[in-house]
């Protein structure tokens, strides 16, 4: 069986979909404690701090959280002293 011309042209570029691409634009996000400077960061508060872990404990990396590298410092230690003090998992038991 014999592919047309214009699925090989689709796959060639890289295109699986056929659409049309180009640039996509994407906006940098700013740092939550850069714009808020009323925002702390402290191991006392795990709420805050579980917005920067993944379900499986892990810390959420700087360019998916959008913070500064100070603040994503900042964060780092907080959340290994949080772990310390059992206030936050270091990980997550694995369901199966």
């Amino acid at each position: 069986m014999e592919r047309s011309s214009n699925f090989r042209d689709r796959d060639r570029d890289g295109d699986k979909d056929g659409r049309k691409g180009g640039m996509s634009f994407h906006r940098r996000k700013i740092c939550r404690f850069c714009a808020d400077s009323t925002l702390a960061i402290n191991y006392k508060d795990y709420k805050m701090l579980r917005l920067f872990t993944t379900e499986r404990g892990k810390i959420v990396p700087r360019r998916i959280s959008g913070n500064c590298a100070k603040h994503q410092r900042m964060i780092t230690v907080e959340i290994n002293r949080a772990r310390y003090i059992a206030l936050l998992p270091y990980t997550t038991a694995s369901v199966r």
